[in-house]
């Protein structure tokens, strides 16, 4: 008797998407000089392996077990995926061109925490750097640039978990980059008041004043940019819902960096979009 059980799945992924990621591979292993028939997986196994990886969150451990390869070739496979998508995401300058050039009303900014399993890193004064004291978790901090509808054209390299949302943009040369966006385009930025330093450059709700209520004029105001920069908090959510792998990342911490940029060029692919 069989000691396990085999099952047809089906990955809900577009057979186009597979097939690009599978030429993608392809094109990665001819530039590194790769022989033929010297991998364990042939480009699409590779590409519907690292899908699932993203997609379903599937472990390590059945990927190994349903490809019959061993457990560090199956790592050495989907970090090689991870960086060939990575290396399709658009920077920064090219997302904001394609935006101004597609006419969007306003971009939207929002940070995300992208929680991870690893073990913590000793920072400042011993304290720990992917901690995050607002969300009770270890993770890293993505900060997200999405259009009106909240479709993301644009994500961070990951900052340590305990970083505010306004420290990242910082470090990430945000406040310069969208404030000459706006200068030259127009197009202006919403967000929360978690980039409250820059409220020069940004726009965002008025936070109400110590021992002191805000003027009506300003209540109109809040209540008319929530609902619009609400409806950009949507792109997190629509990475995270997509990828169960953004959800909980039990790599490296600094691969963050590639798995969001990989997440996103796999959205874009899967829905044909990018602005």
């Amino acid at each position: 008797m069989p000691s396990s059980i085999t099952y047809t799945a089906v990955l809900d992924v577009r057979r186009e998407t597979a097939l690009h990621l599978s030429h993608l591979l392809q094109q990665h292993r001819q530039m590194i000089g790769t022989r033929r028939n010297r991998r364990a997986l042939s480009c699409f196994k590779q590409a519907v392996m690292v899908l699932r990886w993203f997609l379903n969150g599937t472990r390590i451990k059945q990927l190994t077990c349903d490809n019959h390869i061993g457990r560090s070739t199956a790592y050495r496979l989907l970090h090689e995926g991870i960086d060939v998508l990575a290396a399709q995401a658009p920077d920064l300058k090219t997302a904001l061109e394609s935006a101004a050039k597609a006419g969007l009303t306003h971009l939207n900014l929002d940070g995300t925490l992208i929680y991870t399993d690893r073990i913590s890193t000793s920072g400042p004064n011993g304290a720990d750097l992917y901690w995050s004291g607002k969300h009770k978790h270890h993770g890293g901090n993505v900060q997200v640039v999405s259009t009106p509808d909240g479709w993301p054209i644009w994500v961070s390299a990951v900052r340590p978990g305990r970083e505010h949302d306004m420290t990242c943009a910082r470090t990430h040369g945000l406040l310069e980059d969208l404030s000459l966006t706006a200068t030259e385009t127009g197009l202006i930025t919403l967000t929360d008041l978690g980039y409250e330093g820059a409220r020069e450059v940004f726009r965002m709700p008025f936070k109400k004043p110590k021992d002191g209520e805000l003027t009506e004029a300003q209540r109109a105001f809040n209540q008319l940019i929530r609902g619009i920069h609400g409806i950009g908090e949507r792109a997190n959510t629509l990475l995270k819902t997509t990828f169960k792998a953004l959800r909980r990342v039990s790599l490296d911490p600094s691969r963050i960096t590639q798995i969001a940029a990989a997440a996103l060029v796999l959205l874009q692919l899967e829905h044909g979009r990018i602005v």
